[in-house]
């Protein structure tokens, strides 16, 4: 999992409350069993005009040019910034890994729904929640200010302008913290201690070496 430790970037708005993981990525695109290749089928619905699938070519689909993210001055964002109870409807983890995988590293949000909060850690996106007043002066500055960007520093937990005249601070647990800042999903976690789980499974297999047999 990449470490998240400093993230300066642009801002997308997505202005609606209770985006739910259905509308993040839609149900047919559950299919697939790896845990790559969401990114371009990202708020599918919303994006194209037409009905997707996996493994159309979204090259040549109709866009929707209404929709945020397909607007020129939103592109290559990084930090989403939305509404209320994002991330709200089923458990799937596919959401927090199309929105990975799509670009964007941070999400800013008045609430999140517990599931998908989980999830993001699991895949080094920073879900933060600000007051619904710091949201919508949020909202205020991306609209009057096209190009209008964010750096979100995780060791100092603050969100700020690159000029420094705006600036939040947020809240995140501590073990989050330290698996982001330092690139830790779960198999990361259980890997810091490979060496005592092999000399755990060679002192296991010499006390009970017919276990070899059955491996």
């Amino acid at each position: 999992m990449e470490k998240f430790i400093v993230q300066e970037g642009l801002v997308a708005p997505l202005d609606r409350a209770n985006v739910d993981t259905g509308a993040i990525i839609p149900k047919q695109f559950l299919k697939s069993i790896r845990r790559t290749g969401f990114g371009p089928n990202l708020f599918d619905e919303w994006r194209y005009l037409d009905h997707g699938e996996p493994g159309m070519d979204n090259s040549r689909r109709p866009l929707n040019p209404d929709f945020v993210l397909n607007q020129p001055r939103y592109e290559n964002a990084s930090i989403l910034l939305a509404r209320k109870n994002f991330g709200c409807g089923s458990s799937r983890e596919h959401a927090p890994w199309a929105l990975q995988q799509y670009g964007f590293r941070a999400i800013i949000a008045p609430s999140f729904a517990d599931i998908f909060f989980n999830n993001c850690y699991k895949s080094g996106l920073l879900p933060i929640v600000l007051s619904e007043a710091q949201v919508d002066q949020l909202f205020n500055e991306v609209k009057a200010f096209p190009g209008f960007k964010l750096v979100v520093d995780l060791e100092k937990q603050v969100v700020a302008t690159p000029d420094g005249h705006l600036a939040f601070e947020f809240a995140i647990d501590d073990f989050r913290k330290y698996c982001l800042l330092n690139g830790l999903d779960d198999i990361g976690l259980t890997l810091r201690h490979a060496d005592d789980i092999r000399a755990f499974e060679e002192r296991h297999l010499a006390a009970q070496p017919w276990l070899a047999n059955t491996i």
